[in-house]
């Protein structure tokens, strides 16, 4: 991961919005400018120099991890004297990610500093990291792809298992192993196994309810590897579909695959989303389709962009989203299917190019 260049692209970023320094508390952000990945840090940037602020905790971990940044191991609280060292620094402003401080915190920011300056801290109006961090680079594109293909492996490999009468925990327990035994970190989320009726919950976590002898079961799960995350979704069906079962599992996998083949630069997020409610608006089901269509994918299981109605953001090659339709029948039974896919020069690739036909155990 070559961070210098991301600390470059983010000053950068500054100088055209007039930003004298930034103060970065999100944790996934630092990890993504610095290479650190401890549980208590700030990074501050200004024009000319980045400096990390952690605890006596991490004092080896953040010496190996951290580069392009100085590294101040902090005595008191590591936000507290970040927030000192940028006063020193003769900035003007320094500015932070509101939707990362509390009101609490903003507070203790500015009992760090003099009092007399109120305004010495300011909420950015438009995001500057996360904005950096929706297209990948070749590196961040390899992870991705690892921990994208390992999740395939292990939905692919917890097929025999899917049984009636088994739990839906220990259908979740068993994928966590498999996935902790190949090498993961963890997994993305709390995994979904959502079975029969309870397919409806469109993130129906799971419980001690047996599987059907015949109904739909959604698994909806990720690993992270490497730092990365990924994100799939597959319905399977135990017994024979019903008609009308059938007739619904197609038209979400036919709108999944017109989402993923609307995904391509210059597209907005807005139309790949319309691509996928359109099928299920022609098959009279669009109603049950109660969520966005999908999200970005990174070093956070939930990144920009947005894949949801009305969102202007323009697709760009390297963004990795989720494409995710789904129909939701309260009562009766729920299906969903999703893959992730990265954006590339002139179209697409899929990512979890796991089985998506209907499979009938």
């Amino acid at each position: 991961m070559n961070h210098s260049l991301r600390l470059r692209a983010l000053c950068r970023s500054m100088r055209e919005q007039r930003i004298d320094a930034l103060l970065v508390t999100h944790l996934p952000d630092v990890r993504y400018l610095c290479g650190f990945t401890g549980s208590n840090a700030t990074l501050c940037v200004s024009a000319t120099r980045a400096a990390l602020f952690t605890d006596g905790r991490y004092a080896q971990q953040a010496n190996e991890q951290t580069k392009s940044a100085r590294v101040v191991i902090s005595e008191t609280s590591a936000l507290g004297e970040a927030c000192r060292w940028l006063e020193k620094c003769s900035v003007k402003r320094a500015y932070f990610s509101p939707e990362y401080v509390t009101v609490a915190g903003l507070e203790m920011m500015r009992k760090s500093i003099d009092g007399r300056r109120r305004s010495f801290f300011a909420p950015l109006e438009t995001p500057l990291v996360s904005d950096l961090r929706q297209s990948k680079d070749e590196d961040e594109l390899k992870l991705i792809g690892q921990a994208a293909a390992l999740g395939c492996e292990l939905f692919e490999g917890s097929l025999p298992g899917i049984e009636s009468g088994v739990t839906e925990i220990s259908i979740a327990a068993q994928l966590e192993f498999a996935a902790r035994s190949r090498g993961a970190e963890g997994m993305s989320f709390e995994t979904i196994v959502a079975s029969g009726p309870r397919s409806a919950l469109p993130h129906g976590q799971a419980t001690q309810a047996r599987l059907p002898r015949n109904g739909f079961v959604t698994l909806d799960f990720g690993v992270i590897l490497n730092g990365y995350c990924s994100d799939m979704t597959r319905t399977v069906h135990l017994g024979e579909a019903s008609r009308r079962e059938r007739s619904a599992y197609d038209a979400v996998l036919e709108a999944q695959e017109a989402g993923v083949a609307a995904v391509r630069p210059g597209v907005t997020c807005g139309e790949v989303d319309e691509a996928a409610r359109a099928v299920l608006r022609k098959a009279e089901l669009d109603e049950y389709f109660t969520h966005s269509t999908g999200h970005g994918v990174g070093i956070e299981i939930h990144e920009a962009p947005r894949i949801a109605k009305e969102q202007k953001t323009v697709l760009m090659p390297g963004m990795v989203v989720t494409i995710e339709p789904g129909v939701y029948i309260a009562g009766k039974f729920g299906i969903r299917i999703e893959d992730m896919v990265v954006v590339t020069d002139r179209a697409q690739r899929v990512l979890t190019p796991a089985p998506k036909a209907l499979i009938e155990l």
